[in-house]
Protein backbone atom coordinates (compact mmCIF):
# COMPACT_ATOMS: atom_id res chain seq x y z
CA UNK A 1 0.00 0.00 0.00
CA UNK A 2 1.42 3.40 -1.00
CA UNK A 3 2.31 5.92 1.68
CA UNK A 4 0.54 9.29 1.46
CA UNK A 5 2.34 12.53 2.28
CA UNK A 6 0.77 15.70 3.64
CA UNK A 7 1.46 18.87 5.55
CA UNK A 8 -0.80 19.09 8.57
CA UNK A 9 -1.87 20.68 11.84
CA UNK A 10 -3.02 18.45 14.70
CA UNK A 11 -6.54 19.37 15.82
CA UNK A 12 -6.94 16.74 18.52
CA UNK A 13 -5.40 13.70 20.18
CA UNK A 14 -7.26 10.87 21.92
CA UNK A 15 -5.50 8.18 23.93
CA UNK A 16 -6.22 4.66 22.71
CA UNK A 17 -5.20 1.47 24.47
CA UNK A 18 -2.02 1.45 26.51
CA UNK A 19 0.35 3.33 24.20
CA UNK A 20 -1.49 4.53 21.09
CA UNK A 21 -3.30 7.72 20.14
CA UNK A 22 -5.86 8.60 17.50
CA UNK A 23 -5.05 12.02 16.10
CA UNK A 24 -7.12 14.33 13.93
CA UNK A 25 -5.00 16.26 11.44
CA UNK A 26 -6.09 19.21 9.30
CA UNK A 27 -4.35 19.28 5.90
CA UNK A 28 -4.53 21.80 3.03
CA UNK A 29 -5.48 19.25 0.36
CA UNK A 30 -6.80 16.07 2.02
CA UNK A 31 -9.06 17.79 4.54
CA UNK A 32 -9.27 16.23 7.99
CA UNK A 33 -7.54 12.91 8.59
CA UNK A 34 -8.10 10.51 11.49
CA UNK A 35 -4.91 8.54 12.03
CA UNK A 36 -3.76 5.91 14.50
CA UNK A 37 -0.37 6.80 15.98
CA UNK A 38 0.81 3.46 17.31
CA UNK A 39 3.12 3.42 20.31
CA UNK A 40 3.27 7.21 20.38
CA UNK A 41 2.90 7.35 24.17
CA UNK A 42 5.95 5.22 24.75
CA UNK A 43 9.01 7.16 26.06
CA UNK A 44 11.17 6.48 22.99
CA UNK A 45 8.50 6.94 20.31
CA UNK A 46 9.76 8.59 17.14
CA UNK A 47 6.28 9.89 16.35
CA UNK A 48 5.68 11.88 19.54
CA UNK A 49 7.81 14.91 18.67
CA UNK A 50 6.13 15.36 15.30
CA UNK A 51 2.52 15.61 16.45
CA UNK A 52 2.70 18.43 18.97
CA UNK A 53 -0.20 20.83 19.24
CA UNK A 54 0.48 24.40 18.04
CA UNK A 55 2.76 23.25 15.25
CA UNK A 56 2.83 22.38 11.56
CA UNK A 57 4.02 18.91 10.61
CA UNK A 58 4.90 16.83 7.58
CA UNK A 59 3.28 13.42 7.90
CA UNK A 60 3.40 10.10 6.07
CA UNK A 61 0.41 7.81 6.48
CA UNK A 62 -1.54 4.88 5.10
CA UNK A 63 -5.25 5.09 4.37
CA UNK A 64 -7.28 2.60 6.37
CA UNK A 65 -10.11 0.40 5.22
CA UNK A 66 -12.41 2.36 7.50
CA UNK A 67 -12.28 5.97 8.62
CA UNK A 68 -9.00 5.70 10.51
CA UNK A 69 -5.65 5.47 8.75
CA UNK A 70 -2.21 4.76 10.19
CA UNK A 71 0.45 7.38 10.88
CA UNK A 72 3.83 6.18 9.60
CA UNK A 73 6.08 9.16 10.29
CA UNK A 74 5.83 12.77 11.45
CA UNK A 75 8.41 15.52 11.08
CA UNK A 76 7.98 18.86 12.82
CA UNK A 77 8.14 21.80 10.40
CA UNK A 78 7.33 24.70 12.71
CA UNK A 79 6.63 24.73 16.44
CA UNK A 80 5.09 27.94 17.77
CA UNK A 81 6.92 27.68 21.08
CA UNK A 82 5.97 31.09 22.48
CA UNK A 83 2.29 30.08 22.67
CA UNK A 84 2.89 27.53 25.42
CA UNK A 85 4.70 30.10 27.56
CA UNK A 86 1.45 32.02 28.17
CA UNK A 87 -1.56 30.24 29.66
CA UNK A 88 -4.02 32.72 28.12
CA UNK A 89 -2.61 32.06 24.65
CA UNK A 90 -2.68 28.31 25.22
CA UNK A 91 -6.34 28.46 26.26
CA UNK A 92 -7.23 30.62 23.27
CA UNK A 93 -5.31 28.25 21.01
CA UNK A 94 -7.44 25.33 22.24
CA UNK A 95 -10.57 27.44 21.78
CA UNK A 96 -9.71 28.31 18.16
CA UNK A 97 -8.91 24.69 17.32
CA UNK A 98 -12.30 23.59 18.68
CA UNK A 99 -14.10 26.36 16.82
CA UNK A 100 -12.53 25.44 13.50
CA UNK A 101 -13.09 21.72 14.05
CA UNK A 102 -16.80 22.27 14.77
CA UNK A 103 -17.26 24.79 11.95
CA UNK A 104 -15.84 22.59 9.18
CA UNK A 105 -16.79 19.34 7.46
CA UNK A 106 -14.39 16.46 6.83
CA UNK A 107 -13.16 18.04 3.58
CA UNK A 108 -12.75 21.76 4.32
CA UNK A 109 -11.14 24.12 1.83
CA UNK A 110 -7.42 24.77 2.14
CA UNK A 111 -8.27 28.30 3.33
CA UNK A 112 -9.14 26.87 6.74
CA UNK A 113 -5.68 25.37 7.06
CA UNK A 114 -4.18 28.75 6.15
CA UNK A 115 -6.42 30.41 8.74
CA UNK A 116 -5.21 28.19 11.57
CA UNK A 117 -1.59 28.63 10.53
CA UNK A 118 -2.08 32.42 10.60
CA UNK A 119 -3.76 32.15 14.00
CA UNK A 120 -0.77 30.27 15.41
CA UNK A 121 1.59 32.92 14.07
CA UNK A 122 -0.49 35.63 15.77
CA UNK A 123 -0.67 33.73 19.06
CA UNK A 124 3.10 33.26 18.92
CA UNK A 125 3.58 37.04 18.92
CA UNK A 126 3.18 38.68 22.33
CA UNK A 127 2.57 42.06 20.66
CA UNK A 128 -0.84 40.96 19.32
CA UNK A 129 -3.64 40.87 21.90
CA UNK A 130 -5.67 37.73 22.45
CA UNK A 131 -8.90 39.76 22.18
CA UNK A 132 -7.95 40.85 18.67
CA UNK A 133 -6.99 37.30 17.65
CA UNK A 134 -10.29 35.89 18.94
CA UNK A 135 -12.36 38.56 17.16
CA UNK A 136 -10.36 38.23 13.93
CA UNK A 137 -10.61 34.44 13.92
CA UNK A 138 -14.39 34.53 14.35
CA UNK A 139 -14.70 37.02 11.50
CA UNK A 140 -12.64 34.77 9.22
CA UNK A 141 -14.80 31.73 10.01
CA UNK A 142 -17.86 33.76 9.06
CA UNK A 143 -16.22 35.05 5.88
CA UNK A 144 -15.00 31.63 4.72
CA UNK A 145 -18.39 30.03 5.40
CA UNK A 146 -20.22 32.69 3.36
CA UNK A 147 -21.77 34.53 6.29
CA UNK A 148 -19.92 37.85 6.18
CA UNK A 149 -22.15 40.85 7.00
CA UNK A 150 -23.12 43.58 4.56
CA UNK A 151 -20.80 46.47 5.44
CA UNK A 152 -21.62 48.69 2.47
CA UNK A 153 -25.35 49.46 2.66
CA UNK A 154 -27.97 49.51 5.40
CA UNK A 155 -31.08 47.34 5.68
CA UNK A 156 -33.00 49.50 3.17
CA UNK A 157 -30.16 49.66 0.64
CA UNK A 158 -28.75 53.10 1.47
CA UNK A 159 -24.99 53.54 1.54
CA UNK A 160 -23.58 53.64 5.07
CA UNK A 161 -22.68 57.21 5.99
CA UNK A 162 -19.83 58.46 8.17
CA UNK A 163 -21.95 60.93 10.15
CA UNK A 164 -24.66 58.45 11.19
CA UNK A 165 -24.98 55.87 13.94
CA UNK A 166 -26.31 52.37 13.40
CA UNK A 167 -27.50 49.25 15.16
CA UNK A 168 -27.11 45.80 13.65
CA UNK A 169 -29.93 43.64 12.31
CA UNK A 170 -28.86 40.00 12.64
CA UNK A 171 -31.68 38.72 10.44
CA UNK A 172 -30.63 40.98 7.57
CA UNK A 173 -26.91 40.80 8.46
CA UNK A 174 -26.73 44.54 7.87
CA UNK A 175 -26.77 47.80 9.80
CA UNK A 176 -29.91 49.88 10.30
CA UNK A 177 -29.97 53.65 10.82
CA UNK A 178 -30.57 54.60 14.45
CA UNK A 179 -29.91 57.94 16.15
CA UNK A 180 -28.73 56.23 19.33
CA UNK A 181 -27.01 53.37 17.53
CA UNK A 182 -23.87 51.89 19.10
CA UNK A 183 -21.89 51.64 15.88
CA UNK A 184 -20.32 54.62 14.13
CA UNK A 185 -17.94 55.08 11.24
CA UNK A 186 -14.83 54.01 13.20
CA UNK A 187 -16.35 50.67 14.21
CA UNK A 188 -17.68 50.02 10.71
CA UNK A 189 -14.31 50.81 9.13
CA UNK A 190 -12.65 48.39 11.53
CA UNK A 191 -15.21 45.70 10.71
CA UNK A 192 -14.46 46.15 7.02
CA UNK A 193 -10.77 45.57 7.72
CA UNK A 194 -11.65 42.62 9.95
CA UNK A 195 -13.74 40.88 7.29
CA UNK A 196 -11.39 41.64 4.40
CA UNK A 197 -8.98 38.85 5.26
CA UNK A 198 -6.30 41.07 6.80
CA UNK A 199 -3.98 39.32 9.24
CA UNK A 200 -3.94 40.29 12.93
CA UNK A 201 -0.53 41.92 12.60
CA UNK A 202 -2.10 44.41 10.15
CA UNK A 203 -5.15 45.06 12.34
CA UNK A 204 -2.90 45.67 15.36
CA UNK A 205 -1.49 48.73 13.57
CA UNK A 206 -4.90 50.46 13.49
CA UNK A 207 -5.05 53.34 15.96
CA UNK A 208 -7.25 52.46 18.92
CA UNK A 209 -7.64 48.84 17.80
CA UNK A 210 -8.07 47.63 21.39
CA UNK A 211 -11.25 49.67 21.94
CA UNK A 212 -12.50 48.89 18.43
CA UNK A 213 -11.98 45.19 19.05
CA UNK A 214 -14.04 45.35 22.26
CA UNK A 215 -16.80 47.20 20.42
CA UNK A 216 -16.96 44.56 17.67
CA UNK A 217 -16.34 41.35 19.61
CA UNK A 218 -19.91 40.77 20.82
CA UNK A 219 -21.23 41.46 17.33
CA UNK A 220 -18.93 38.84 15.78
CA UNK A 221 -19.73 36.34 18.54
CA UNK A 222 -23.47 36.70 18.03
CA UNK A 223 -23.03 36.18 14.28
CA UNK A 224 -21.07 32.99 14.98
CA UNK A 225 -23.81 31.68 17.26
CA UNK A 226 -26.52 32.52 14.74
CA UNK A 227 -24.92 31.21 11.57
CA UNK A 228 -22.27 28.65 12.53
CA UNK A 229 -23.71 27.56 15.88
CA UNK A 230 -20.50 28.10 17.84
Amino acid sequence: MKHQLAKGIVLGRTDYGEADRIITVLTPEQGKLSLMARGVRKPKSRLAGGIELFSTTEISYLNGRGQIGTLISARLIKYYSSIVKDIDRVQLGYELIKMLHRATEDQPESSYYDLLEQAYAALDSSSISTDLIRCWFGAQLLRLSGHAPNLKTDTVGNKLEADKNYNFDFDEMAFMDHKAGQFGSDQIKFLRLLFSGNRPVVLAKVEGYQDLTKACQSLVQTMLQAHIRI
